[in-house]
């Protein structure tokens, strides 16, 4: 699938739900914290859990001593609380051993490359985690790959259904111009909500199932 395609693909999905324009939504910290509670459930459960947890703790120094346990509780409606407050606890840990604070603004002076490679070398963060973080916190051109992105892309052609979500960063950020890649990431995942779902895609209500190789595999 040639840039015009995706470009094609792009233009078609902003003139059925918007236009998407970046801006930051949370601190860099705060979004690195945001996202492992999105992992393996939806944003509105992690939502609350996020604002649970900030509710409790007005810093995350404050978090760091606090008995995973504990934590666990604050962070339930997120599922797999048990595992996610040790995961955070880790996480956190391991950035104030590294960087003396609790403060990652540093990664925007960074290549993306060596940002993302100095957030994965942690472990509990992920290609997608870290991918949240520079595209959300300070707005760089990476395509943080979901479940919405990673099953609409395969299913579009953009990727084979061999390739994990994992590999899929590089693969579609090799494919998206990088002036598009915030809103092929948000369009994507729009498209995935509304119409391309899991189970029953609503494929007679796609505006590019001519483009899509699903579409073309069940005609």
């Amino acid at each position: 699938m040639n840039n015009s395609t995706v470009n094609t693909i792009i233009k078609k999905l902003k003139s059925n739900y918007s236009d998407p324009v970046w801006e930051r939504r949370m601190s860099p910290i705060d979004e690195l914290i945001f996202t492992i509670l999105t992992q393996h459930t939806s944003d509105l459960n992690a939502e609350k859990a996020f604002n649970n947890l900030k509710g409790h703790y007005d810093n995350y120094e404050n978090i760091i001593a606090t008995d995973d346990k504990k934590i666990a509780k604050l962070i339930k409606s997120g599922g797999l609380s048990n595992i996610k407050s040790k995961r955070i606890i880790s996480v956190l840990s391991e950035i104030k051993n590294r960087v003396g604070k609790l403060n990652i603004d540093f990664l925007k002076d960074m290549s993306i490359t060596k940002a993302r490679n100095w957030l994965t070398s942690i472990n509990g963060i992920g290609p997608k985690t870290a991918s949240c973080v520079l595209a959300f916190s300070f707005g760089l051109p990476v395509i943080p790959v979901d479940t919405h992105v990673h099953r609409v892309s395969k299913r579009i052609g953009l990727i084979s259904s061999k390739v994990s979500a994992d590999e899929a960063h590089g693969i579609l950020e090799n494919k998206v111009k990088t002036e598009d890649r915030y809103k092929f990431h948000v369009l994507i995942i729009e498209h995935g909500r509304k119409v391309c779902h899991s189970r029953k895609p609503s494929c007679v209500k796609c505006s590019i199932q001519n483009l899509c190789k699903f579409q073309r595999q069940i005609n």
